[in-house]
Parts: structure tokens; C-alpha cells; sequence
């Protein structure tokens, strides 16, 4: 087996290296200490055709693969940590479980602007009490005619408030356990849905994070995603590729810290000499 990257692997790195050191170097303190989420930067994003690398371009992605998802993260994360994490929530949560398990329509409706870097997506699986464990879930979706209810809560939501769509899960069956939990898109302005307290967090703090709450919030009931009871399913499956790319993301992050050090050391001295040496 050839573990080596392809010239087309090696163009796209260089690409996004060299458009991370010139566009998101120069801002990232800045929003970072500001908490601001980069709209502009992930604008360019999806113009470099990074907010949907690995959907069709049926629905506006690039049509690579996991290898150039991994090799985009760890680029952008190398220099900054925040917009690496935003490509991968982005690309790895709410747009792959829309591309993964959602129905013709709702790829053409929602994946479409998220692939081209429109739309910024959220995916809220986290309670209070349910992380990834997520057969804990407590919010709860009931059935009202052609509609579905939902109420409860969601905590750490990357996307939470900026995102313009929201995949959400939710307990449809509650004597069921794990296979009574569906997911659900849920539109940014949907009346009953809002974005809670924003984290404030020890680091990576220009990607935003925040709650994500639903109070009788009615949406119609071509917004399940798949069948009604596979929430747990779906979510294990979306996880088991996010992990790939927060892999990709600890690398990069690790390079561009290891790579300060490098240069520091070299710059700092002491006793008359570089530490390095």
C-alpha cells in the first residue's frame, strides 16, 4: 500500500497553507481575544471549496475525500486552531449527517448552500447529562399532526448561534431507550429555537460554542432525518468520522506549536547563544 500523497494532495496542502499564513496569521489573535467568528475568513473558505471538500459536486462540494478533509484541518489548525475546528464541525457534523442520511430534497435544500460555504451548520447532540453518551437524551420531540414539538435543551454546540441550520436529536419513543432517538433539522428563526449562553472558553475561542435551546418549537415533520428512532445509530456513525478529523486537528495544532517553539528557540538567548543550541 502507498501511504505517500498524490501530487493533487500536495498542491492542495501547499494551497492551504500558504492561504492560512496570509489571511488567517495576520487575524487570529484578534479574533481570538475578541471572540469573534471570522465570518469573512469562512466566506474565502468556501470559495477555496473547503466548507463542502467532501460532498458531490452535485450539491456544491469538491468531491475529495477524507485523506484531503484531514490534510485541510490540520493546514488550517496548524495556524490557527478555531477556523481548523470550524472546517471540521462544519464538514464532519451537521453537513455529512444531512449528505449521510438525509432525504434527496433535504440535500438539495440545506446541504447545497452549506457545500458552498452559504450556510454555517450546527449539529447538538450534548446535554448537560448526554454527551456521547447519548442514550442519556432528555429533550424530547412529540408528534402534533403534521409537525413535531420539541423542548429541552442542548449544551456545547459549535455553531450554536452563528449556525443557519442546526441538526438536532431528540427522544421520539422514550420507552425505547437508544432506539428512540430521532434527529431533526432545525432552521435558524424558527420560532421556539434559540441560541442559549455563548462558552467562554479556555481556548479556541473564534470558533463559537453555546447552548442551544427549544421551547415548543414546531417544525414540520419532512425536517426528521431518516427514519424515526435511528438518532443513536446516525450519531455514532457522524462521530466515528468527526474523530478523524479532531485527529487531524490535535496534528496541526501540534505542528504550529511545536514549530513556535522551534523559532523561538532559535531567536531567545542566553549566556550568549541561542537556547537552542
Amino acid at each position: 500500500m502507498d501511504f505517500e500523497f498524490s501530487e493533487e494532495q500536495n498542491l492542495l496542502r501547499s494551497t492551504i497553507r500558504e492561504f492560512a499564513e496570509a489571511e488567517i496569521r495576520p487575524k487570529m489573535m484578534e479574533w481570538d481575544e475578541k471572540q469573534e467568528f471570522p465570518w469573512d475568513c469562512v466566506k474565502q473558505l468556501g470559495e477555496l471549496g473547503l466548507m463542502g471538500i467532501m460532498f458531490p459536486d452535485e450539491y456544491g462540494g469538491s468531491g475529495l475525500g477524507y485523506i484531503e478533509y484531514a490534510l485541510a484541518v490540520e493546514e488550517l489548525a496548524r495556524v490557527d486552531g478555531s477556523i481548523g475546528l470550524t472546517v471540521a464541525a462544519h464538514n464532519g457534523l451537521c453537513s455529512n449527517h444531512m449528505y449521510l442520511f438525509g432525504t434527496e430534497a433535504q440535500k438539495k435544500k440545506y446541504l447545497t448552500p452549506l457545500a458552498k460555504g452559504d450556510w454555517v451548520g450546527a449539529w447538538s447532540l450534548t446535554e448537560p447529562t448526554a454527551g456521547s453518551d447519548a442514550g442519556g437524551t432528555r429533550t424530547v420531540a412529540v408528534e402534533d399532526g403534521d409537525h413535531w414539538i420539541l423542548n429541552g435543551a442542548k449544551t456545547f454546540t459549535t455553531h450554536g448561534a452563528v449556525g443557519k441550520v442546526c441538526v438536532i436529536f431528540a427522544v421520539t419513543d422514550k420507552d425505547k431507550g437508544k432506539r428512540g432517538i430521532s434527529s431533526f433539522i432545525i432552521e435558524q428563526g424558527t420560532p421556539g429555537y434559540r441560541a442559549g449562553k455563548k462558552e467562554n472558553k479556555m481556548g479556541l475561542r473564534a470558533s463559537e460554542t453555546s447552548e442551544v435551546i427549544m421551547e415548543d418549537c414546531r417544525i414540520p415533520k419532512d425536517q426528521l432525518v431518516g427514519e424515526r428512532g435511528e438518532g443513536f445509530i446516525q450519531a455514532m456513525k457522524i462521530l466515528d468520522g468527526g474523530r478523524v478529523s479532531i485527529a487531524a486537528l490535535a496534528l496541526g495544532m501540534a505542528r504550529g506549536a511545536f514549530e513556535a517553539a522551534l523559532r523561538y528557540s532559535t531567536e531567545r538567548e542566553q549566556f550568549g547563544r541561542p537556547i537552542a543550541d
